[in-house]
């Protein structure tokens, strides 16, 4: 496939993408200030049904040989800091990279202006502290350039087996207590 076709593929699919984090109500601040707060489980339904379908798709792609992986390399301690600096983040704006985009695409005027100032005062952090402070996190627990079933030892779709699993018990868990 030619780099034109993936890039038009590319686009059709995160069009798809952002209609449905907008429909499923993720590009709405109260959505998702209420599955902070635990009151509202639709964005966490949302993100987790996005995992499933990403990578059963990937690993269908990858067995007919259409696509090759090439993760990088990975740590625990570069993990641990990169969720924390996201998770403040999408607390303290009410977004995440992908939900701030939906939002800005909806008028939102809080997340294109919080939203923009937060991933550029990110993005300058990342720039000025990179590669003094992360090289020292990135040797925390370092895991290699591996995808999880690499990591684990498993095969592919015993990890999406496995995963799916772990997904719909959480489904199943958040509708027994009415979310």
């Amino acid at each position: 496939m030619n780099n034109k076709k993936i890039l038009i593929l590319s686009l059709v699919f995160g069009i798809i993408f952002g209609f449905l984090l907008q429909k499923g109500g993720a590009t709405k601040y109260d959505v998702i200030v209420a599955q902070l707060l635990f009151n509202d489980n639709t964005v966490v339904k949302i993100m987790l049904t996005a995992v499933i379908t990403g990578m059963t798709g990937i690993y269908i792609l990858k067995e007919f040989k259409l696509v090759s992986l090439y993760p990088k390399q990975g740590s625990f301690g570069i993990n641990a800091v990169g969720g924390l600096i996201f998770g403040v983040g999408f607390a303290v704006l009410g977004y995440c990279p992908g939900t701030i985009a939906g939002a800005i695409g909806n008028g939102y005027i809080d997340a294109a202006i919080g939203g923009t100032a937060g991933i550029l005062a990110g993005s300058y952090l990342y720039a000025l502290l990179y590669p003094k402070a992360f090289i020292k996190l990135n040797n925390f627990g370092n895991y290699g350039n591996k995808t999880l079933p690499e990591l684990l030892r498993v095969n592919d779709w015993v990890m999406i087996f496995f995963t799916v699993c772990i997904v719909f018990s959480i489904f199943m868990i958040l509708e027994a207590h009415g979310y």
